[in-house]
């Protein structure tokens, strides 16, 4: 029997390569830690909560997101976070995951980096004793805080290297350009750190933020990204390094007129390893399955074009080349055993 998009969608084994660990704050865990803290929250229901949720820029989404991580100050609390975005990421198919978090996030308002990264890394080792899925953390700098603290954040966690795969650049990106954090990446990448950086969608200077991170920073991938298509030499040479688009469609529906499948596909089309994820799950009412199934339905995508898409997700992934080649495999299977022909 044929499977049904969402059904195959659902099922494709798949790595998850953007996503951001208090982005899959749920309302409901954001009440269950608020009583567990002793904090009073403005909203008093799951439907208030969610009518916070009025985007229309990234600006607009931040000035939500931040102050919802407030309900987060033990170890105890981050771990329950990263293992309920685990157990629905397993739900959709997810067997390896590479996950931001914003330390500054929250040693800013005095919660000790301490708490943050053994809460998650408790998660990330459970999750492959009781899920079967391998899960990594990528540092995320904010890029409206100073460069300064940028740097103290990443000599902190040095502490912590051997449960910290890459360093990533995310918040907002207005007046923030690579460049300013040129050199807290460059010791990133001498202590031995994967490098990626947020390029978001259809900003001031984005085409020149994504050459500088390309020929300057020289990041490994690049974060949504998609206005790479506005330079076609820009793309031959992310083709050329390998380098990964870690794209998500339905949060870019948020700030944008539709989802940039335009842009995704086309750079699908042309060889790039672009990737579909989900950002922000828990505001934009779509995790990593539910993201292949919108861009399928709107770029009106095969079956075979979401095998892809997944075996990109392991190629642009950190693992090894050993595991990036036996995931591979297993979706090939997976392609196989529901009788869709695999990319050529």
């Amino acid at each position: 029997m044929t499977p049904t998009l969402a059904e195959f969608a659902f099922g494709l084994p798949k790595a998850e390569l953007h996503l951001h660990l208090e982005g899959t704050l749920e309302p409901d865990l954001k009440f269950a830690l608020a009583e567990r803290n002793g904090i009073v929250l403005a909203e008093k229901s799951v439907e208030e909560v969610k009518a916070t949720y009025d985007f229309t820029d990234l600006t607009s989404f931040l000035a939500v997101y931040y102050p919802a991580m407030e309900v987060l100050q033990t170890a105890e609390d981050f771990h329950d976070l990263a293992w309920a975005y685990l157990l629905r990421a397993q739900a959709q198919g997810v067997v390896h995951a590479e996950m931001f978090f914003d330390p500054q996030a929250h040693t800013s308002r005095g919660v000790p980096f301490d708490n943050v990264i053994t809460g998650y890394r408790r998660a990330a080792v459970r999750a492959q004793d009781e899920l079967g899925i391998t899960a990594e953390l990528i540092l995320c700098f904010l890029r409206d805080f100073s460069a300064e603290y940028a740097m103290a954040t990443l000599m902190d966690a040095l502490r912590y290297r051997a449960w910290i795969i890459g360093v990533g650049l995310d918040s907002d990106e207005r007046d923030n350009p690579p460049g300013k954090f040129a050199a807290v990446f460059a010791r990133a990448k001498a202590e031995g750190f994967f490098l990626t950086m947020h390029c978001d969608i259809d900003q001031a200077g984005s085409i020149d933020n994504i050459r500088a991170v390309v020929e300057q920073i020289g990041v490994d991938r690049i974060d949504h990204g998609t206005n790479i298509v506005e330079d076609p030499s820009l793309v031959a040479l992310a083709k050329e390094r390998g380098l990964g688009f870690t794209t998500c469609p339905v949060s870019n529906s948020f700030v944008t007129e539709q989802m940039k499948s335009t842009e995704i596909v086309s750079l699908l089309r042309d060889g790039v390893r672009v990737t579909i994820n989900s950002d922000d799950p828990a505001y934009f009412g779509a995790y990593v399955g539910d993201n292949y199934v919108a861009l399928a339905e709107q770029a009106e995508l095969s079956l075979t074009d979401l095998v892809q898409f997944a075996i990109n997700s392991f190629e642009a992934s950190w693992l090894t080349p050993a595991q990036r080649a036996a995931y591979v495999a297993r979706v090939q299977e997976y392609a196989a055993a529901h009788g869709v022909a695999l990319p050529v």
